[in-house]
């Protein structure tokens, strides 16, 4: 059987242009729960777009 992951539900408050997607898009990915390779590929379709990722690493 494969690794079961446990499911924990977040909410996050704050006003509007806080950052709180950001923030949580960048839990979620050092939490491991998005892969490197669709980071890359959103980051490429961003820069298509015209859009910086603002995200630290």
């Amino acid at each position: 059987m494969g690794k079961e992951k446990t499911h924990i539900n977040i909410i996050v408050i704050g006003h509007v242009d806080l950052g709180k997607s950001t923030i949580t898009g960048h839990l979620i990915y050092k939490c491991g729960g998005i892969d490197k390779r669709t980071i890359e590929k959103f980051e490429k379709e961003a820069a298509e777009m015209g859009s910086v990722p603002q995200v630290p690493r």
